[in-house]
């Protein structure tokens, strides 16, 4: 039967290969459902939650006076993801005709009362951005700082000029809109963004044919208009040409019963960007050669640590094996009364740890946890979870963790096996194993989102979303946990090589913790990724966008190395002064990387997220960044401890005992 198998499996690898191979000449897969459209054709624009890197607190863009749009108020479908990044994605009254260049009057508001005015220019002093999308792109702003052109995404709410009191509005904007003339041609699109999935087929290809859009830019501006003479137009009614002022008294300022008048201009500009490289201009990798100074710092910790580990298995490991297993019993009973080291707790290295089933529990968490952060990784790098589709990432990283619970329930009760030799009671062990992390991140996260709810921000997650949450758990999760823990009943039990005593060994006094050496360890491990934190925690806190998943693929490779090696050597030095304590120790050991990552965090927040405003700010930051430790925590600490249990085991496997 096996051998009828393989080859089927062989086969089918194989052709999936060659289709694969086939397709990638004529499918893009990142980005989304291509539009082409033809002139004339309208366009409308959507709006995201106003954002700041002041707070981090998202708010709808429809809780600050704008122009509504005529058919009311309609919300996109969201994925999980989105929900859960706070995003709410609406229509907007911005429409644009193509390769029509226009000024469009939208509309003026009723006089402001106390609450806007109070609004208005608290979302100014906190540096709020509107985030505006068309055809699934950003738009993005160019500002120049000490001669140095840096593009952002959105543009403010409105302007505080230095050591004023007094707040303008940006009413007015200038889009400059990138097209390129289409044809259609051979090649085939296929998407997963926000359209969902979807391939052109030959009849659309020959209808195709137009424009496509490859940029979207803005230049806001604020000006102050007559609300007497702009009241007697309509929206979407044209206007003169308007040219921004650069006075202040030109400018509209925020102050009860004034009477804003928002409008737009249009420009079209043709482009040699192709769409599937439109992204290219929000995803240009900057720090390169940071990066590859992250990756080479990495692999110079490798090969130091690796050069150690060789020394302990090619000459003392061996050697004291080989000169154990020359000997004769009665001069290998002599020599035992005379070794020192790991030789003399054989009887001991395999007694029950301390707090097992917590143990058995972390590590199948971990194992659940570091699957799902591979997987990822790898499947972004290839480009399947592009920014173009927002929400995914997070989204894929949640269904591949409720997939993964299988893992978790499986490695957990087969390590509860191993420790306590009967199945007995890997129920709970799976139960537990369900409930350890999803519990804490829903403590954390319950805790984080009375906080948003108290600050009526769109970060909050809704009640619906919880029931959903919580279905998913406990619908998914906990039995795909509980399928993994009776298949870990059923495999093969592990075996110890060496018998146990029923008296355990004294452990010798030591003149230092053997703590201390076990937390300076995880100093190593963030050696290899504390660079590419930075990158990652930039683009979570300050809006900016992470692409480099191959670089990110590489530097957890090199992690996972640099923890199982780290934990080796722990491992080993401490069975080298006879302390057979090694469980949770080996599991620390690369584990205490969790430390040092949120130590980084604080040090992030006090010296890179200086602008960061207010109380509930900093505990939303530390919330997220305790979350992200302790899953750190779990997924090192299980390489470590795998890699030193597969080595004890292989160590003490070598010695012949009676």
């Amino acid at each position: 039967m096996g051998f009828v198998r393989k080859p089927l499996i062989c086969w089918v690898f194989v052709s999936m290969v060659v289709f694969a191979a086939q397709l990638s000449n004529c499918f893009y897969l990142p980005g989304s459902y291509m539009h082409t459209y033809v002139n004339g054709d309208k366009i409308y624009a959507k709006v995201n939650s106003l954002t700041s890197i002041e707070t981090e607190l998202p708010f709808s863009y429809y809780s600050l006076p704008y122009c509504k749009p005529l058919g009311g108020i309609k919300k996109s479908a969201e994925n999980l993801g989105e929900l859960l990044m706070g995003d709410q994605i609406d229509n907007s009254p911005y429409r644009f005709q193509m390769n029509v260049n226009e000024t469009i009057y939208l509309c003026t508001t009723t006089p402001l009362n106390e609450h806007e005015v109070k609004l208005l220019k608290q979302r100014t002093r906190d540096l709020y951005q509107v985030n505006m999308i068309l055809d699934n792109l950003p738009v993005m702003r160019f500002a120049v700082q000490n001669g140095v052109k840096i593009q952002w995404t959105g543009f403010p709410v409105g302007y505080t000029p230095p050591g004023s009191n007094d707040d303008y509005i940006i009413n007015h904007l200038k889009f400059t809109i990138l097209v390129h003339e289409y044809e259609g041609s051979n090649a085939e699109i296929i998407g997963t963004g926000e359209e969902g999935l979807g391939v052109i087929s030959e009849s659309e290809k020959k209808k195709a044919s137009g424009y496509e859009i490859v940029g979207f830019q803005v230049s806001p501006c604020s000006i102050k208009y007559d609300p007497d003479v702009m009241t007697k137009l309509h929206m979407y009614d044209n206007t003169n040409p308007i040219t921004c002022p650069s006075e202040l008294e030109k400018y509209q300022v925020i102050r009860e019963q004034e009477r804003i008048s928002f409008t737009y201009e249009v420009e079209f500009v043709k482009s040699d960007i192709r769409w599937p490289s439109r992204w290219d201009a929000y995803l240009k990798m900057e720090g390169s050669r940071v990066h590859w100074f992250s990756i080479m710092n990495s692999l110079m910790v490798i090969f130091f640590l690796a050069g150690i580990v060789f020394v302990i298995f090619l000459r003392t490991v061996r050697r004291d094996l080989t000169r154990y297993e020359e000997l004769d019993k009665e001069a290998q009973a002599q020599m035992n009364e005379e070794l020192s080291g790991w030789k003399l707790v054989v009887g001991d290295v395999f007694r029950e740890p301390n707090c097992s089933k917590l143990l058995c529990v972390m590590v199948g968490d971990g194992v659940q946890i570091l699957g799902m952060g591979g997987v990822t990784i790898v499947f972004a790098a290839l480009g399947f979870m592009s920014p173009a589709s927002r929400g995914m990432l997070l989204t894929g990283m949640i269904v591949l963790f409720l997939i993964l619970g299988i893992a978790a329930g499986y490695v957990s009760v087969r390590l509860w096996r191993t420790i306590k030799g009967t199945s007995e009671g890997w129920r709970s062990v799976s139960w537990s194993a369900a409930c350890f992390f999803p519990g804490i991140a829903f403590i954390i996260l319950t805790v984080l989102n009375f906080i948003l709810w108290g600050s009526s921000s769109t970060g909050a997650i809704p009640i619906s979303l919880y029931f959903e949450l919580f279905f998913l758990w406990f619908c998914i999760s906990v039995p795909l946990t509980m399928i993994g823990g009776f298949m870990g009943t059923r495999a093969e039990a592990i075996e110890y090589p060496v018998r146990t005593n029923q008296i355990p060994r004294e452990i010798p006094a030591r003149k230092y913790p053997s703590w201390l050496l076990v937390l300076g360890a995880g100093t190593l491990p963030f050696g290899t990724l504390f660079i590419e934190l930075f990158f990652i925690l930039s683009s979570i806190w300050l809006g900016r966008f992470y692409y480099v998943f191959g670089f990110l693929l590489v530097v957890l490779l090199l992690l996972v190395i640099v923890c199982a090696e780290v934990s080796v050597v722990l491992t080993y030095m401490h069975l080298c002064v006879e302390d057979w304590q090694w469980w949770w120790k080996a599991f620390f050991a690369s584990g205490s990387v969790s430390l040092y990552v949120f130590l980084y965090s604080i040090n992030y927040l006090v010296f890179d997220l200086q602008s960061l405003s207010g109380p509930v700010s900093a505990t939303l930051y530390l919330g997220y960044s305790l979350l992200m430790a302790v899953a750190i925590m779990l997924a090192t600490g299980t390489i470590g401890f795998l890699m030193s249990f597969y080595f004890v085991h292989y160590l003490f496997s070598s010695v012949k005992i009676d």
